[in-house]
């Protein structure tokens, strides 16, 4: 890696000499004689180190401006390695520097051999210091996330072709966009993707949009620096940041706030970002894969959602079928769930008989996956004699194919499936008139809207 280094010292032939030496050892250097220089120099860009000197035109021996302009940098960056040198060197003076933010000191005039090795080691200890800095916050961001190394179950057709597509476009870079209904393993099948592409050696990000708070966005998604806010105490990375050279999936992507729709698309297509609080642009490089359950042709018509947003995360839109256009899978999915589930409590996996197995395949699923999981863990619990009955599956809703109930009959759907009905119902009447169709319910505008979006 070439690492880019900022000297500073307002005299020229110390500079002179300095570049010469750091680009015989391979370094990108920049130059500038004077502190406001080196801070327009560093809003510019990033640096991997900075050699400064301590005293300039204004005040030659005290070391002031140096320590000013030591300050300045930590204000907002607390990881930078800055190594000082002067001709003027006291021991109060070093003690000083390293109290403010200072990671090193050498005296001129200096020794090669010195300087570079001060330069390599601070370089090595700041690399380390930003693995364990990333590696603490993604395993923060991952503590509740289980990446089982097992294949998906594809044995049905309609996952068959769903898995052909996506091992054909795993090994590229291209963005994916992972649709269909709530609980049909969108996410699972995000980690899967990552797991045999080219970037698994690199960490997979997740973030549900529809968590994060419109107000902290910017923050959650680029970071910020120390001091950007009342409560920045210290800098912060970002999701994109913890993400370069792996996977962001950003599931529930319907849920991003309109207001912060552009800053997503920004970063999308330039690959560049500010951290909140910092005038530096960092660059990044990550592959986008996304997921919702929502139609988001419809949410751009709507004007809930950006249509070049859409354009850039549907580069490939892959639909996962639900569970009941799956039934091969059932039984499969039924048998894993039952063996996790024995293996968390200590036990041994309760088995199906068979009035349960053709209850499990008659049954509509409206929870798909989702659903099955937590029907099979409750089903264990209640199982008797390690046997599952019918009893024990708690199976409410109507097989498919069941007659509707009659006018005497309770609906016994989950609400969230009436509510889609009666929200798409009011739509069709109103022809698309979101305004119209929320009056009629009785709700304000963005109430309706956000149970649209879900």
């Amino acid at each position: 890696m070439n690492h880019t280094i900022l000297i500073v010292d307002d005299d020229v032939g110390i500079l002179s000499a300095l570049q010469m030496l750091l680009k015989t050892q391979g370094f990108k250097v920049v130059s500038a004689e004077s502190p406001k220089e080196a801070l327009a120099a560093f809003s510019r860009q990033s640096f991997d180190l900075i050699v400064m000197d301590l005293n300039y035109s204004m005040d030659t021996t005290s070391g002031d401006e140096g320590i000013q302009l030591i300050e300045k940098i930590r204000q907002s960056d607390d990881l930078v390695p800055i190594v000082v040198m002067t001709g003027w060197g006291t021991i109060e003076l070093a003690v000083n520097t390293m109290q403010k933010g200072a990671n090193d000191f050498i005296q001129k005039p200096w020794k090669n051999e010195r300087l570079l090795a001060i330069i390599n080691n601070q370089l090595k200890l700041a690399t380390s210091q930003k693995q364990s800095q990333k590696l603490s916050a993604h395993n923060q961001i991952l503590q509740a996330e289980i990446d089982t190394a097992e294949d998906l179950i594809a044995q049905s057709s309609a996952m068959q072709r769903v898995m052909q597509i996506v091992n054909q476009v795993a090994q590229s870079d291209i963005n994916v966009l992972l649709t269909g209904e709530n609980g049909t393993g969108k996410s699972l099948l995000a980690r899967y993707i990552h797991r045999i592409s080219k970037r698994k050696e690199a960490p997979q990000v997740s973030v549900n949009m529809g968590a994060v708070a419109e107000s902290l966005f910017e923050s959650e998604m680029f970071g910020h620096v120390k001091g950007a806010f009342t409560d920045a105490k210290s800098t912060r990375i970002g999701r994109f940041e913890l993400a370069d050279s792996g996977t962001l999936f950003l599931d529930e992507i319907a849920n991003t706030p309109v207001s912060q729709q552009g800053k997503l698309l920004r970063v999308l297509e330039e690959r560049q970002f500010e951290k909140v609080g910092a005038s530096r642009t960092q660059t990044v490089d990550v592959r986008i894969i996304s997921a919702t359950n929502a139609n988001l042709n419809e949410a751009v018509e709507l004007g809930l959602f950006r249509k070049d947003l859409l354009y850039r995360l549907n580069t490939i839109e892959i639909e996962i079928p639900p569970l009941r256009e799956r039934k091969a899978d059932i039984l499969p999915l039924a048998q894993r769930f039952l063996a996790q589930v024995a293996a968390k409590y200590g036990q041994s996996p309760a088995t199906i008989d068979e009035a349960a197995t053709q209850a499990l395949l008659d049954y509509n699923w409206p929870g798909n996956v989702r659903e099955l999981s937590h029907v099979l863990e409750r089903a264990h619990i209640l199982s008797i004699d390690d046997l599952i009955g019918v009893k024990a599956l708690g199976l409410v809703e109507l097989p498919a194919g069941s007659s509707e109930p009659d006018d005497e009959e309770v609906d016994l759907r989950p609400l969230e499936m009436l509510e889609s009905e009666i929200i798409r119902t009011r739509l069709e009447y109103f022809e698309g008139n979101a305004v119209e169709a929320a009056k009629s319910l009785g709700l304000s505008r963005s109430a309706f809207y956000r149970r649209l979006e879900k």
